[in-house]
């Protein structure tokens, strides 16, 4: 796929307020200082689309761009460390549920993963609610041009691990990427595309594809 055009749509708490679901929807989340903003900038070639910051949890807000005047991809404020009070991130948590609980055009849900650091409680359990949720999702592990060839692979091989000492009998699929050399790019656009061409707008009260 290529990309002709990035825009910022709207940013807001109020999900009624999102754009419509007409179009194919791609979700990014991750922890607050996995580098969310940078892939999300290096994935569209549009330096500065999405803001980043040195404060982790700058965003605050579900922010929606559209890719190729085709497709959205959204921008959700982290899980876990964020430089804001319990009961503003217990807000955040509950706008993320019913974000990715509702929307329907929602195809899929990438969750940005350091890759430079082991299996992390933080993200298994958020993992492990997507899949009890049933909503789909890919795994995105970031920062990897400080890790050796051989690093990548273990990364990969110690989440399997950590996943299947949870009960789970099949894995995600799982990207590695790099914001700084662009790896992993071709890869992810390369799975967004057949989706958008799948995409069928959905009807009124109409379940999400995977809840059929």
């Amino acid at each position: 796929m290529q990309i002709k055009s990035a825009e910022f749509l709207i940013s807001n708490t109020d999900l009624d307020k999102c754009p419509k679901p007409d179009k194919p929807e791609y979700a990014f989340i991750g922890r607050s200082n996995v580098g969310k903003s940078s892939l999300i900038n290096m994935l569209v070639s549009r330096h500065g689309l999405a803001k980043t910051s040195q404060t982790p949890g700058k965003t605050q807000l579900v922010n929606h761009f559209i890719i190729n005047k085709e497709w959205y991809l959204v921008d959700l404020p982290g899980y876990g460390f964020a430089q804001v009070g319990k009961a503003t991130r217990a807000g955040f948590a509950r706008m993320i549920d019913a974000y990715l609980t509702t929307r329907a055009n929602l195809l899929c849900t990438f969750v940005l993963i350091d890759g430079r650091i082991a299996p992390q409680k933080i993200d298994l359990d958020f993992i492990t609610r997507l899949g009890e949720q049933g909503i789909p999702f890919v795994l995105v592990f970031t920062k990897t041009e400080k890790l050796k060839s051989g690093g990548l692979q273990n990364i990969q091989d110690r989440y399997k691990a950590a996943l299947t000492e949870m009960g789970w009998d099949e894995f995600p699929q799982m990207f590695l990427t790099s914001a700084t050399s662009r790896a992993g790019q071709k890869e992810l656009l390369d799975f967004i595309e057949p989706l958008n061409k799948a995409f069928e707008i959905p009807q009124m009260g109409e379940k999400r594809p995977w809840q059929q």
